[in-house]
């Protein structure tokens, strides 16, 4: 199997690789994260992977578009609903497209580790998306080793982000601490 992992950041893929690796499966890591704001946690989270991909030898694709204009345009209108209507479909669909290109026959994400994501429709649409591009998708629930990866992304010194991504999930983890 020659398998294509879209990865949001290093913390999330440690569980992912090491499961995917227990089960004989190599994955390539696929970085394409145009939704990551601002730049230095862009970049900050990029370098963090790089370390740890080249730490642990495990192959890496790295897309550099850092693509704020593009996001901002595409999420103005429906600020709560921008999970599901860019930023999935903008990185699920160019990894897609990319495994395609590139010979792979699957892809998964490392999103799917996270129980803060809406894993419902992320699903749904990897699901959607193999079914287009005639490429399988290779779907684990990988939020059963959320917790186990993230403290070993700490163990191992991993850069940990304090929110999803994009500058508007930032400004909901300020506001709620505020808040609470």
């Amino acid at each position: 199997m020659k398998l294509l992992m879209h990865t949001c950041c290093a913390p999330c893929s440690v569980y992912c690789i090491d499961s995917l690796r227990k089960e004989k499966i190599e994955p390539t890591v696929y970085w394409y994260n145009p939704n990551i704001h601002p730049y230095i946690e862009y970049k900050t989270r990029r370098d963090c992977l790089k370390e740890y991909t080249k730490s642990i030898g495990v192959e890496a694709i790295f897309e550099d578009d850092y693509g704020l204009d593009e996001f901002c345009k595409n999420v103005v209108g429906d600020l709560q609903n921008r999970c599901t209507s860019y930023c999935y479909p903008v990185r699920m669909e160019q990894t897609v497209k990319y495994a395609k290109e590139n010979g792979y026959d699957s892809f998964t994400t490392t999103l799917l580790v996270s129980p803060y994501q809406k894993h419902e429709e992320l699903k749904a649409l990897c699901e959607s998306l193999a079914k287009k591009y005639g490429i399988d998708f290779i779907y684990r629930d990988f939020r059963v080793g959320f917790r186990e990866g993230q403290a070993k992304a700490r163990e191992l010194g991993l850069y940990m982000q304090k929110y999803c991504g994009c500058i508007f999930s930032e400004e909901e983890r300020y506001l709620r601490h505020k808040n609470g």
